[in-house]
């Protein structure tokens, strides 16, 4: 095998490098742009540019690994061939590179945000979500919101504590990838520092109202391919449990954007690299865009509100309660027989502890929990049984 002596590698990185300036788009974000919070040290025998390290952090992170079960929507239902998280975000992904190929922008940016934007979602998906965000707010910590929760992980927890020093970038593409609120075109606030990024954070947890918009256009992809990538998918599922029909979604849905996951996703993507080439933002065309916000609204009233997707509510409701409560007055008595001692924070470094409130522990334990993980740490006789789907 020919061994590749250092000079060899870097000369391929700098060859990369030119390769993007001739070939990205001007408005494109270069990998040599990559900023992170703490300069590292580059080892000349790491070839890889910057956001193609975050993808190989963020793959290799714990909380990417729990994505294998996190409900995407339907929760507590035995059926295989129902989404779950760790789906969901490889599609988000493919759907992201794709357009972002035809867009002349970066590929990696984009890979690494769309692996990393839903790591901080609780088990038990919006429903876990909402119900956390109300212990949080009662305990007085803000808002939870899973995209901030997060940037939290990758940047605060993971790692023993030390994070894995994302570019800020990545984070901010994260951070703002906002992917239910409905936009027809999103144009990039590129001028950005951590700085700007925490302030918004904090001003995220006291106000949900508040707009995010990310920082580049590899962002605002992402952005548009979440919504892509669960949109038809849900309908798929809710189908699959017969929930609903297909032909109860309205024509004047269907004679836009299609009646089937794949033919909604094709006209989606379609339309996005039609509307956003050569432009200094991403959008949907005004015809898609309306026929997709009644999509969305389609499957709010039809889907996720749907009573078979709520019938554990209450009891996941009581047993979250039950949990939060439980681990707060563990941390309070120093009871290293709990769980938040031996499984979340041993190890964990002097920073993070120094950092964090009981509260917010305990915010962080419970959120990067899989939803059977979750259940096990429930008394037995409280805990729900799943239904078959």
């Amino acid at each position: 095998m020919e061994r590749f002596e250092e000079p060899v590698l870097d000369r391929l990185k700098h060859a990369l490098d030119k390769r993007e300036e001739a070939f990205l788009s001007p408005v494109a974000t270069q990998s040599r742009k990559g900023v992170r919070r703490n300069p590292e040290r580059r080892l000349e025998s790491d070839y890889r540019q910057m956001f193609a390290v975050d993808v190989d952090r963020v793959l290799h992170s714990r909380a990417y690994t729990r994505y294998i079960d996190k409900t995407q929507v339907f929760y507590l239902i035995q059926n295989d061939h129902i989404t779950h998280r760790v789906l969901h975000v490889q599609l988000v992904s493919k759907i992201a590179r794709t357009i972002g190929r035809f867009l002349g922008l970066n590929e990696d940016l984009i890979e690494a945000i769309a692996l990393g934007h839903d790591i901080g979602h609780t088990p038990f998906g919006h429903d876990g979500e909402r119900i956390l965000s109300e212990l949080c707010l009662a305990q007085g910590i803000g808002y939870f919101h899973h995209n901030l929760q997060s940037v939290q992980f990758l940047d605060r927890v993971e790692r023993n504590g030390n994070g894995w020093n994302l570019c800020l970038q990545t984070l901010d593409g994260i951070l703002c990838h906002d992917g239910e609120v409905h936009n027809q075109k999103l144009r990039p606030e590129r001028s950005k520092t951590f700085e700007t990024l925490q302030r918004a954070i904090s001003a995220k947890k006291a106000d949900p109202a508040m707009a995010l918009m990310p920082m580049t256009l590899e962002g605002c992809v992402v952005r548009m391919a979440d919504t892509i990538a669960y949109i038809g998918r849900d309908l798929e599922d809710a189908i699959r449990l017969n929930m609903i029909r297909r032909e109860d979604i309205p024509g004047s849905i269907t004679s836009v954007l299609g009646k089937t996951n794949g033919t909604i996703v094709y006209n989606l993507v379609t339309d996005v690299i039609r509307s956003s080439f050569n432009k200094p933002y991403i959008a949907f065309s005004h015809d898609i865009s309306e026929a997709l916000k009644k999509l969305k609204e389609f499957n709010l009233n039809r889907i996720y509100m749907h009573p078979d997707v709520k019938t554990h509510l209450k009891r996941i409701e009581h047993l979250l309660k039950l949990l939060f409560e439980q681990y707060l007055e563990d941390l309070r008595l120093d009871n290293t027989d709990s769980m938040v001692f031996r499984q979340f924070l041993k190890d964990m470094s002097d920073d993070y502890l120094q950092a964090h409130q009981p509260e917010e522990i305990v915010r962080d334990f419970i959120s990067g929990m899989t939803d059977r993980y979750f259940l096990r740490q429930c008394p037995e006789q409280l805990r729900p049984t799943p239904r078959a789907g």
